[in-house]
């Protein structure tokens, strides 16, 4: 059969995690394999009821084209939160842009700004992290540099280390705190120091904030805390609402760069219609499920802590979000010892799947409690 023609981004870019996760799911299933399934952060915990009430009762009789720039409500809905949770006034209609998903915002930010300056072609990103930073990137034709993230740096990018040459040439940098996939934290001294090299050096900093309600500790700051200017936060209702089938979020920020983002997001068609908008506005106006999410994360978290520790397994970084960033048994590397995992029906994904994460896997806690449980039961099977 002869070749399609594609686009050469396609063969460049790694191929999607989740999808090669979900083959090999399906074919351990299709032999009558029981799984524990710790590889897609998608928690089983359910939608809270007053979130699906709201979308319920917010469809329309006659359905009409949604606005790229979301419902007021929505808009007024995520100032609220900001303000609460981080004690920053935003202007809902100048510094705020819902978003269908924040991988989907993710993906386009680089879009909005490419070209603009021919000067600036990079975007730093860190490695191991999420995917769609390098996706977005690539699509976008600018040229991503990966900075590794190690215990021994704290998993931190700093602004410091890539020299004036390479900041001078970099469009956006994103920072990811609490960290996918390795649950670190980034103290506030170091938001500053990234705010004052994108002053300095005039770069957009991308900073994606998605788990900033799933910890277990003292609240972790945002980047808008330190600074508005240079500055886009992406913000997600998926893990803090239980909500990843609905895809909502929103980017906050700088009103300059808010402005452009909206200008590019109004073509691709990416509006969320207003039935999940109203979902997105009452679970942002709340925050007593969150709490609870958090409790139940923590009790899962708990439990593997303390198996890791009985069975001579360590965890780094794993402070905040739902991920447990483990490191490998001696004798394995991480594709070695996720197939051991997977043959105990346990699965989980190797840190490669991010980037630099050889020696690690990662645990993402989506099981209920008592599957978590029984997968502990399973995994102490497993042969290092």
């Amino acid at each position: 059969m002869k070749k399609a023609p594609h686009n050469p981004v396609l063969d460049a870019i790694q191929k999607n995690l989740m999808v090669a996760l979900d083959e090999r799911k399906q074919a351990l299933r299709a032999q009558g394999k029981r799984l524990f399934d710790f590889g897609l952060g998608d928690p089983k915990e359910p939608t809270p009821p007053f979130l699906r009430e709201a979308l319920r009762a917010a469809v329309p009789e006659v359905s009409q084209y949604p606005s790229a720039a979301g419902t007021p409500a929505l808009r007024r809905a995520c100032a609220g939160w900001v303000e609460r949770r981080f004690g920053v006034k935003l202007d809902p209609d100048r510094q705020i842009v819902p978003a269908t998903g924040a991988k989907e915002t993710i993906f386009h930010l680089p879009l909005a700004f490419a070209g603009g300056d021919p000067r600036r072609n990079l975007v730093v990103m860190p490695d191991p992290g999420y995917p769609t930073y390098e996706v977005g990137t690539r699509f976008a034709g600018l040229e991503p540099l990966k900075v590794p993230l190690t215990r021994e740096n704290r998993f931190l990018v700093e602004p410091a280390a890539l020299g004036p040459d390479v900041l001078s040439r970099t469009l956006l940098f994103w920072i990811s705190y609490p960290h996918n996939p390795t649950g670190a934290l980034a103290p506030r001294d170091y938001l500053a120091r990234v705010g004052r090299a994108a002053l300095e050096h005039g770069f957009i900093v991308a900073s994606d904030e998605c788990y900033a309600d799933l910890y277990f500790g003292d609240p972790p700051p945002s980047m808008l805390e330190v600074q508005i200017e240079n500055v886009l936060a992406v913000h997600s209702l998926s893990k803090r609402s239980g909500m990843t089938g609905y895809r909502s979020g929103f980017t906050a920020g700088d009103p300059d760069l808010i402005a452009i983002l909206k200008r590019a997001r109004s073509h691709p068609g990416v509006a969320s219609p207003d039935f999940v908008n109203a979902a997105a506005a009452a679970a942002w106006s709340d925050d007593a499920h969150p709490a609870e999410r958090r409790e139940i994360f923590l009790r899962k978290r708990d439990r593997f802590l303390t198996f890791f520790r009985e069975h001579g397994l360590v965890c780094d970084g794993s402070e905040a979000t739902l991920y447990l960033w483990v490191r490998v048994p001696a004798g394995h590397d991480a594709g070695s010892y996720a197939a051991a995992l997977l043959e105990e029906g346990i699965v989980v994904a190797p840190g490669t799947a991010f980037g630099a994460g050889e020696g690690y896997v990662r645990v993402a806690l989506v099981p209920t409690l008592a599957e978590c449980d029984e997968a502990l039961a399973a995994w102490r099977k497993v042969r290092t």
